[in-house]
């Protein structure tokens, strides 16, 4: 089976964790959207644990990087929201197991 760029965004986006909780922050549920765009331009809309994360920046840098990263990318655009807020009932089931929530 052929790996979309959409596959190949959220295999990267598995690979950047918030710095206070052991898990990725795909499977935390802090990535509200992925679009691929004209000319293979990603857009990610994203949120964090919280609105005060004092590393809000380096994640959404990190973020940014990792999309430039990947053969083909034409852009990124990431973007931050708190709307939603975020809530432990976005989580994978993985995340939530590894965490003891469930």
């Amino acid at each position: 089976m052929e790996t979309t760029l959409r596959d190949q965004v959220e295999e990267a986006l598995r690979t950047v964790h918030d710095p206070e909780i052991p898990v990725n922050i795909y499977d935390l549920g802090l990535v509200y959207k992925i679009e691929i765009g004209d000319h293979n331009n990603v857009l990610v809309i994203m949120t964090l644990t919280a609105p005060g994360c004092p590393v809000a920046g380096s994640i959404m840098e990190e973020v940014n990087n990792k999309i430039l990263a990947i053969p083909g990318v034409g852009g990124a655009d990431v973007r931050l929201t708190f709307d939603p807020p975020w809530t432990r009932d976005m989580m994978s089931e993985e995340a939530k197991l590894e965490l003891g929530f469930l």
